[in-house]
Parts: C-alpha cells; sequence; structure tokens
C-alpha cells in the first residue's frame, strides 16, 4: 500500500511566533483533525522539543499532499519539508 511520509521541521523563530500566537495551534489541529476524519492522516507524531513532526498519509497523490501541508498555518514557519514515498509492506 502506497503512503506519503512528511518529516516537518519548525524554525526558531516559528516556534517562537506560535507559542505567542494561541490561536495558530488551534488552527492547526482543526486541519490534523480533518484528515484523521478523511482517513487519510494515518499517523501523526510530534517531538518532545515541538519542534519536527512525521505525518504519514494514505490514498492520496503526491500534489494534493503537498497542497494540504502548504495550506497548513504553520506553513510560513516550517524550515524544511521532506516527503518521502513508501509502499507498506506489513
Amino acid at each position: 500500500m502506497y503512503r506519503i511520509l512528511v518529516v516537518i521541521t519548525l524554525s526558531e523563530k516559528g516556534i517562537e511566533t506560535i507559542k505567542s500566537t494561541p490561536e495558530l495551534p488551534k488552527k492547526e489541529t482543526e486541519f490534523v483533525s480533518l484528515w484523521k476524519e478523511r482517513e487519510i492522516l494515518e499517523s501523526f507524531y510530534i517531538s518532545t522539543s515541538k519542534k519536527d513532526a512525521v505525518l504519514i498519509f494514505k490514498e492520496i497523490d503526491e500534489a494534493e499532499c503537498k497542497e494540504m501541508i502548504n495550506n497548513l498555518p504553520y506553513y510560513p514557519y516550517m524550515e524544511k519539508i521532506e516527503y518521502h514515498f513508501l509502499n507498506k509492506q506489513f
């Protein structure tokens, strides 16, 4: 089964902005919750430092995945985004 693993790293300045703007995390959570409800987000992890996140998507293509990430409220604060295309073995 085809999966897209996305690794996101926030910038230090971005983390400061997010911490000082309480509505940003709420808006971000709304996106993640919607993806979970649509059953296209299989897994979601946040590092203990809250600087990195790992998302695993299913049943979407590369263009849709990138568009979804680009629409996130945290997108302007992302320092690095990596996309890895996987085939689930078990």
